[in-house]
């Protein structure tokens, strides 16, 4: 009887030894790693590359995507058109100065309805994308607005830097001065055209304070 005794105790013993490896392997093996595979993870964390920084992905307010060659400036307080480049004048607030370098940076791109409402950035551009892409460069315009927008947006009358000039079927704007337009002659698309627009038939605004 004794002999039998001890025989079941000790079978007691090898099942309770049983139990937390069997409630570990239950749980998505939780068990604590060994130290030789702790010094494995460590090691790979301490080799692993740090996280590239972020790209700016910003769009016409992106002023550093600009390259430098278009920020020229003339002395005074109208611009100037050289070779299909507006010169910002120097006495202009830096917010028309940046509504212009920003127009530049577009000045090649095509005419395509509807371009530049989904996104500041884009393969091309419409009228009143154009003229959204400058203000919201500028820091005045915080989502693109078609030519009816426009008839009601800022203040009335011209501005003393910046006026548009609008009405349901287009918009252009002048910028200290020159005119951006994606009519005229030659080439259709955002462009610093160096003829005179009419004004005949369109609603005229212009941001506050400019």
């Amino acid at each position: 009887m004794r002999a039998r005794a001890l025989a079941v105790l000790g079978l007691m013993t090898v099942c309770f030894a049983c139990v937390p490896a069997l409630a570990a392997g239950s749980t998505g093996g939780a068990s604590a790693p060994s130290a030789s595979s702790a010094q494995s993870s460590a090691g790979q964390s301490a080799a692993a590359p740090a996280p590239a920084t972020p790209q700016d992905k910003a769009g016409g307010a992106a002023f550093g995507s600009i390259p430098a060659m278009l920020h020229p400036t003339v002395p005074g307080l109208v611009g100037v058109v050289r070779d299909g480049i507006a010169y910002a004048p120097a006495g202009a607030p830096l917010v028309v100065q940046q509504a212009i370098w920003a127009a530049n940076a577009i000045r090649h791109k095509p005419y395509i309805w509807g371009g530049g409402h989904q996104s500041f950035r884009s393969r091309g551009y419409d009228c009143s994308g154009t003229v959204s892409f400058a203000l919201h460069a500028a820091g005045l315009l915080r989502t693109p607005l078609d030519s009816s927008d426009f008839m009601k947006w800022g203040q009335r009358g011209r501005g003393e830097w910046i006026t548009i000039y609008t009405n349901p079927g287009h918009a252009w704007m002048v910028i200290a001065g020159l005119r951006l337009d994606t009519a005229g002659p030659g080439e259709s698309g955002p462009r610093w055209r160096t003829e005179p627009g009419s004004t005949r038939g369109f609603r005229v605004r212009h941001p506050l304070g400019y």
